[in-house]
């Protein structure tokens, strides 16, 4: 692939932050990669910008004519650009925005889609896991501690999954509105609401049943604890209702709504720093899914860690927090080789860039986490139904 340019420009993501966006031009024409972030972004996540957003858009530009020098032609190319660009000079963002940019150049001038430069062989489609009930950071007002309430349709096709997740956003607006709970959409497009995180699990579980009985398919709910988000070193300290658990009481409260509500999927149940604590769900509860993401931070010595401890049997992969495609593969390869699930995830502020769905479905991740509504998220969701809709 012959690359006439590559220029780096400040642009915005959907909460109206500053972000990254790089356009790689070739005989194909201009491709554009950008990169989002995160609010609730885990302490030992690699650092998004080194120095601000200017300075890595100056960088990247100021290198720009070594990256055209380069032969890219494959995948595994990106290793080349990592020598000269990485996440250490100027942060994950602005080398994910770079690598996106450049796979889709690529795949034009390969006359493929950027999912068959990773695995031509991807047939597997994962299930998506939506956001429909917001807490914790991503929410203002009175509102649930957890940060996630989430919907799991388990139907055959990728496209009637995302249609039961719209049903089930749509089905929670109009009773939480009934029960004059519903605050407004959040960053995600979940609904606010002034429930405790009992009250939406009670709730969501009756929605989740009711939905069962009409389509005939699984549907499971999961949360995003965020856990680190209210932890202050000695206790999780909730405020709908007020409450402090020791670390004990956290895992007996967690095992306790895990059984009652019949919750199949557990992400950042503990502290970012306590691999034993989530060793210890893991041991308590079975047939679950206990994920890592604030833990686990897309990072490869992380996850050996969580290996070892056998802390968690499930992954958020969030290629932004990494930067390196090239480290999000080995780190698939790594979970896989180990049995443990992998969840190809959004962020809170996100770009209309739909790579990730090539990224999640090249990498045949088993999950996919792009919210619902926003159009932000959708462009995703439909991203994934495109390529669903080849092989039909």
């Amino acid at each position: 692939m012959k690359i006439k340019e590559v220029k780096a420009e400040i642009s915005y993501n959907s909460r109206k932050e500053k972000t990254v966006s790089v356009y790689v031009e070739t005989d194909k024409g201009k491709f554009m990669g950008s990169a989002p972030s995160g609010k609730s972004t885990g302490k030992y996540a690699t650092l998004i910008y080194v120095g601000s957003v200017e300075k890595v858009v100056k960088l990247i530009n100021k290198l720009s004519s070594k990256i055209i020098e380069l032969e890219i032609d494959r995948f595994d190319d990106l290793k080349k650009v990592e020598k000269i660009i990485s996440k250490k000079n100027v942060g994950a963002n602005g080398m994910f925005a770079l690598e996106s940019a450049l796979l889709k150049a690529l795949a034009a001038d390969k006359n493929k889609e950027v999912w068959e430069l990773i695995n031509p062989r991807a047939r597997k489609f994962p299930f998506p896991v939506g956001n429909v009930i917001g807490g914790g950071l991503h929410t203002k007002g009175k509102k649930p501690d957890f940060q996630e309430f989430l919907i799991i349709p388990e139907s055959e096709n990728f496209f009637e999954n995302v249609m039961l997740m719209n049903k089930s956003h749509e089905i929670i607006g109009k009773k939480l509105g009934l029960m004059k709970v519903r605050g407004n959409l959040n960053d995600e497009g979940a609904w606010g609401c002034s429930l405790s995180d009992e009250e939406c699990l009670k709730f969501l579980n009756d929605v989740r049943k009711e939905l069962m009985s009409q389509v005939g398919h699984q549907i499971d709910i999961g949360i995003d604890v965020a856990a680190s988000g209210f932890y202050t070193g000695y206790l999780y300290n909730y405020k709908n209702p007020v409450k402090r658990l020791s670390k004990l009481k956290q895992l007996e409260f967690l095992s306790k709504i895990i059984s009652d509500y019949d919750v199949y999927y557990v992400e950042d149940g503990f502290d970012e720093k306590d691999f034993d604590d989530f060793s210890l769900l893991m041991n308590k509860v079975k047939n679950r899914l206990i994920v890592g993401d604030d833990l686990t931070v897309s990072n490869i010595e992380k996850l050996k860690k969580a290996i070892k401890e056998k802390s968690v049997n499930s992954l958020i992969v969030k290629p932004n927090q990494n930067g390196s495609l090239i480290e999000i593969r080995d780190l698939i390869l790594l979970a896989k080789k180990n049995k443990i699930k992998t969840v190809f995830s959004h962020r809170s502020g996100e770009t209309n860039d739909n790579i990730i769905a090539d990224l999640a479905f090249g990498f045949q991740t088993d999950f996919v986490k792009f919210g619902v509504k926003g159009k932000e998220r959708e462009v995703k969701l439909n991203r994934m139904i495109e390529i669903e809709k080849i092989f039909q």
